[in-house]
């Protein structure tokens, strides 16, 4: 029994020894805008073996969301990078042995799961051969969009609001969390921003939404009669392509 541990802790020692270590710079940029990082609770960056599908490595990008003039206003050159030494990124370090087709799974943003974007690539990691400075970035489209007013599933009563609009409060940033503002590098003039109002699941009308300080996008409903509502607020951005959506339920009563 001795022999046969000892046979096996050498094999496992051999195994162990030949296995190189590799590392992996994986960044999460969201589109049109930087880089997803600290502020914004990190992407979370999961890489396999696709043989496998065996996690080599797992965690979440930390640090900057990176330069603003060098990311959105330098042309970008071959070998120039639009990352720098604060730049959030997730480094990971592989041990393997032989060539390994991995596949790398990012999603973001971590904490906003009504918004959150699964982008994924695949390449080959070669013992030894690392691949860092700007790395492997992944991008990921769309807006952050949360309701703020009315509330889920907030009970209203219709004599408090028959002859005064709701009021509707959406907060929305990019995906890396950066500000959206009239004039900006963001700019919400170039967005457009507006509410699907339904009763009782029934279409009834489209709101107006604009931008009324950093961030913040307002609107105002019409209430006629009870029910039960559903209210989506979406984004939209013709240049980029950038959407996102985020909804609520309440209810108006007697």
């Amino acid at each position: 029994m001795k022999k046969s541990i000892l046979l096996a802790l050498i094999l496992l020692s051999g195994i162990t020894a030949s296995a190189t270590e590799t590392r992996i710079i994986v960044r999460a940029k969201a589109k049109d805008a930087k880089f997803i990082g600290s502020s914004l609770g990190g992407a979370h960056v999961i890489i396999r073996d696709k043989t496998n599908n065996r996690i080599l490595a797992e965690g979440k990008t930390s640090g900057s969301t990176g330069n603003t003039d060098l990311i959105m206003n330098t042309p970008k050159q071959r070998e120039s990078s639009i990352a720098d030494e604060q730049t959030a990124r997730f480094l990971a370090t592989i041990n393997i042995d032989e060539p390994t087709f991995v596949n790398i799974e990012v999603l973001s943003p971590f904490n906003n799961k009504q918004a959150q974007v699964k982008a994924t690539t695949e390449l080959w990691l070669i013992p030894g051969k690392h691949i860092l400075g700007e790395g492997i970035i992944l991008e990921i489209p769309g807006f952050i969009i949360d309701i703020l007013k009315p509330r889920t599933h907030q009970y209203i009563s219709l004599s408090t609001v028959k002859d005064t609009p709701i009021r509707v409060k959406a907060n929305i940033v990019m995906m890396c969390g950066c500000v959206i503002n009239k004039g900006g590098t963001w700019d919400s003039e170039d967005m457009e921003v507006k509410g699907i109002l339904k009763k009782d699941g029934k279409h009834i009308k489209n709101i107006d939404m604009s931008l009324t300080e950093t961030n913040l996008f307002e609107g105002n409903i019409p209430v006629e009669s009870a029910g039960n509502y559903e209210l989506t607020v979406y984004a939209y951005n013709p240049e980029s392509g950038n959407t996102g959506v985020d909804k609520v339920n309440y209810v108006i009563h007697d």
